[in-house]
């Protein structure tokens, strides 16, 4: 009889102690799971964006959602702030979180070549240095074109701002050996031959740019990020001076 008692006090025991374990194990993990669960609000997105497209043009793409902290990886971003000048470096899919990984420099994609914006067509032109700062521009840069007639009236007109240029294609610099020329190697190498300049437009655009080029004279100005951008009305011998 009184084995019996002790037995059953010591089977109590051990049910009283399993359930403090049970209830202690429990609330670890709630906490843990509340801890997993914290809201971390991150860029999400919403449509199918090509590879290439600019940050800029991203802002009705995503959109900031709250997701459990576990769930969200590094890198997440959380706004496009300090994502300016850079495209995605490939396709995305909605639904999908924005890491900072796919955004990149332009230039770090395909050597001398960035990708056109979505919308957008390319066209080449023919140009000779001058006509391209001597030679100075690159993929990646954005500039100013003017375009100028000599049929009936002399005029010279601004064109398009914002231009991308989106490849450039230069013939190899001559070799500088036995040149013996003794110049100084700080200066600026002349150019010595044209470019292919392709740039990146919409179908109307790139039909003046053909325009120009076939019955007129393009030049290109380089453009940075605080150029000030006018509508100057056209330039004619009469209106010079």
């Amino acid at each position: 009889m009184k084995s019996r008692l002790l037995g059953g006090l010591a089977a109590l025991l051990l049910a009283v102690v399993g359930a403090i374990l049970l209830f202690v194990y429990v609330q670890g993990a709630s906490a843990r799971a509340q801890a997993g669960l914290e809201p971390v609000d991150v860029l999400v997105v919403t449509q199918q964006v090509p590879a290439g497209t600019s940050s800029a043009d991203l802002t009705g793409k995503v959109r900031s959602q709250a997701l459990p902290k576990s769930a969200v990886p590094e890198g997440a971003l959380t706004s496009l702030d300090q994502q300016a000048g850079k495209v995605t470096a490939v396709a995305l899919e909605p639904g999908e979180q924005l890491l900072s990984a796919r955004l990149v420099d332009p230039r770090e994609l395909t050597p001398g070549t960035v990708p056109v914006p979505q919308g957008l067509e390319e066209v080449t032109l023919l140009l000779s240095p001058e006509r391209i700062l001597g030679g100075r521009i690159e993929a990646g840069d954005t500039v100013t074109i003017f375009t100028s007639f000599e049929k009936d009236d002399q005029k010279t007109g601004l064109l398009f701002h914002d231009v991308l240029i989106t490849a450039v294609q230069k013939a190899p610099s001559p070799s500088k050996e036995g040149s013996g020329s003794g110049t100084s190697e700080k200066a600026v190498e002349m150019p010595s031959g044209s470019a292919f300049i392709t740039v990146a437009r919409n179908d109307a655009d790139a039909a003046k740019l053909v325009f120009s080029a076939e019955f007129g004279k393009l030049w290109l100005a380089k453009q940075t990020a605080d150029t000030a951008k006018t509508n100057p009305p056209v330039t004619t011998f009469g209106g010079l001076f």
